[in-house]
């Protein structure tokens, strides 16, 4: 058995951040011919669920970069890889030294998602959290509101690119953590952070799939560093036109832009699917 996996933003998703009308059918077109796929992405569940809805995504699902794997048909997470409270306490310490405000993302019992901050220091944080609200709808609270027994998935934070930069080279020196980073939505004088446990990868979270779901092979999608890991397993990875340099170095190909159905046409050839 085969899997398909999707990243999603600058992937899967056009720069509207919504699935294509070509791609939504080219879905269908996979889901008719009995071929599995799911999606491997740095969102969380719910700033992903109403995009995924209705397009046939009923497989275990990758998010917060490998942190959570959610299982639709049990409505429940299969694997949780969670920050410890020595390594929240190096993250919040390597964030909070360059004066940027950490944005803590946590899964409470019953599954609650909610993420807490320390005060906001600028517009742009204040912007961030309302994003952050609206895209993820779910509580963006003061972190004094946080509960005791609240997981920690990642923290994220958002700055001035000498500031993210420093950042990083403090998490460096945590053998068990890793951290993405890139420009921000927000402004080219501004770079975004997000840091999770080591284990929480996608590359490990795609490897507990194909032990779970009896997977043989795997094709993935992906255009970041945070696909990196599931690249390096992978039997088949292919990139975007519009993915990074480095992603596009190490893929088996390049296929077309994401804003041009690329991975949808490019299925098509790959599973003989009708083009049109």
């Amino acid at each position: 058995m085969e899997l398909v996996v999707f990243d999603l933003d600058g992937t899967l998703l056009d720069s509207r951040s919504s699935i294509s009308p070509y791609t939504r059918d080219t879905l269908r077109l996979l889901a008719e011919n009995g071929i599995a796929y799911t999606v491997a992405t740095g969102r969380t569940l719910h700033a992903a669920r109403d995009i995924l809805q209705g397009h046939g995504f009923t497989l275990p699902q990758v998010f917060k970069n490998g942190a959570v794997i959610w299982c639709p048909r049990a409505e429940d997470y299969s694997h949780t890889t969670f920050l410890t409270q020595g390594e929240i306490e190096h993250v919040l310490t390597a964030v909070m030294a360059q004066d940027v405000t950490p944005f803590i993302f946590t899964l409470a019992p019953g599954n609650y998602h909610a993420i807490y901050h320390t005060p906001l220091r600028n517009d742009v944080e204040r912007r961030l959290a309302e994003e952050f609200k609206k895209r993820s709808e779910v509580d963006v609270l003061a972190v004094e509101k946080m509960p005791a027994d609240a997981d920690i998935t990642n923290v994220s934070a958002l700055g001035k690119p000498e500031a993210i930069a420093a950042v990083a080279r403090m998490v460096e020196d945590e053998a068990s953590l890793v951290a993405y980073s890139g420009d921000a939505l927000e402004g080219s004088a501004l770079k975004w952070i997000d840091i999770h446990h080591i284990d929480a990868s996608k590359g490990n979270a795609v490897t507990r799939l194909k032990e779970d779901l009896g997977i043989s092979r795997v094709l993935c999608f992906g255009d970041s560093d945070n696909d990196l890991s599931m690249f390096a397993l992978a039997d088949e990875c292919y990139a975007p036109e519009n993915a990074k340099d480095y992603v596009k170095d190490v893929a088996t190909e390049v296929i077309g832009h994401h804003d041009e159905d690329g991975i949808a046409r490019f299925l098509r050839r790959r599973f003989g699917l009708p083009a049109a």
